[in-house]
């Protein structure tokens, strides 16, 4: 069975730090890309970041370019986030997903794990 767990989630203090984790399963990290999204309370489900297979190609939304780092490692079947200076408005259910070919299109993922809480306190 496919799974995607999350973790690393939690309450930080406004200009904090977390890493968050995903551990996956069974056949669904090879040759697949990762990503991360987010959902705020009320809002729809956005894009935060993804990465190739290989790790050689990234994209990051506007809004965390610079902030976050997107990585993989492909022995262990994890893929991180490193969310650097967090606001408030970073404030969401994290999750991450797999998906055939690096994309930021919401549509192209096939597998998603539970999700994981990061609380930014102003």
């Amino acid at each position: 069975q496919v799974q995607l767990v999350e973790s690393g989630g939690g309450l930080v203090q406004a200009g904090g730090s977390l890493r968050l984790s995903c551990a996956a399963s069974g056949h669904t990290f090879r040759g697949y890309a990762m990503g991360w999204f987010r959902q705020a309370p009320g809002k729809e489900r956005e894009f935060v970041a993804t990465i190739s297979w290989r790790g050689g190609t990234t994209l990051y939304a506007d809004s965390v370019k610079g902030r976050f780092t997107i990585s993989r490692d492909n022995t262990k079947n994890t893929v991180y986030l490193q969310m650097n200076s967090l606001k408030p408005e970073d404030t969401a259910v994290y999750y991450c997903a797999a998906a055939p070919s690096i994309s930021s299109d919401y549509d192209q993922y096939a597998y998603w794990g539970q999700g994981t809480q990061v609380t930014v306190d102003s």
